[in-house]
């Protein structure tokens, strides 16, 4: 009984809540769904378990070790935002310009997890976000809506295949072009954020 106390100390609801929409905007998982769909096409299927294993143990490690990671390796947060940055940038061009850059030649399993769960699911946003949490709110509310998260990318990755039938060719194709200018335009945001430092 004490350990359970133990696990759930600190536990709050508006923690828990507040963090959940700060990782929902950041990961923007809906908004992803154009480029779900085109590595799907490109590799014939997405590993929906592995992407969303992935994803759950990219955010894991960036809580509890994503600091100290950077500083291994001698990394500054500007210099791996701008990195993030440049690979974000590249697949905003593809999706705007209709064009492949990015060149996916492994199998589905690989690209379910590179670049599909990092950089596009649990990118530097992310990273950036819990580091900012983890300095303001408990572990547990922070691991709760990390959790609430997961699930809601598992969900999403599942459906993304009805999602296309919904929308059609022509809705996929626009919602597609139209969130590779927002993608770009968060590109050049940390980009510029981070650069001119």
């Amino acid at each position: 009984m004490q350990t359970i106390q133990h696990v759930f100390h600190g536990f709050d609801w508006h923690q828990t809540l507040s963090s959940f929409w700060v990782l929902f905007a950041v990961i923007d998982i809906l908004g992803s769904v154009p480029i779900i769909i085109g590595i799907r096409r490109r590799t014939g299927r997405i590993d929906t378990n592995k992407t969303t294993v992935a994803v759950g143990a990219i955010m894991l490690s960036f809580l509890f070790l994503g600091q100290s990671l950077l500083d291994i390796f001698s990394i500054d947060m500007a210099s791996f935002s701008v990195a993030g940055s440049i690979v974000l940038c590249i697949l905003a061009l593809e999706m705007v310009l209709n064009i492949s850059i990015f060149k996916i030649e492994v199998d589905s399993e690989s690209a379910s997890i590179v670049p599909l769960a990092f950089p596009i699911i649990a990118g530097v946003g992310t990273l950036v976000a819990l580091l900012a949490l983890k300095a303001d709110y408990a572990h547990i509310n922070i691991l709760c809506a990390m959790f609430a998260n997961v699930l809601f990318v598992y969900a999403t990755l599942r459906c993304s295949e009805w999602i296309e039938r919904t929308l059609g060719s022509l809705g996929v194709s626009i919602v597609h072009k139209v969130m590779g200018v927002v993608l770009l335009s968060i590109a050049v945001k940390l980009f510029r954020t981070h650069f001119f430092l």
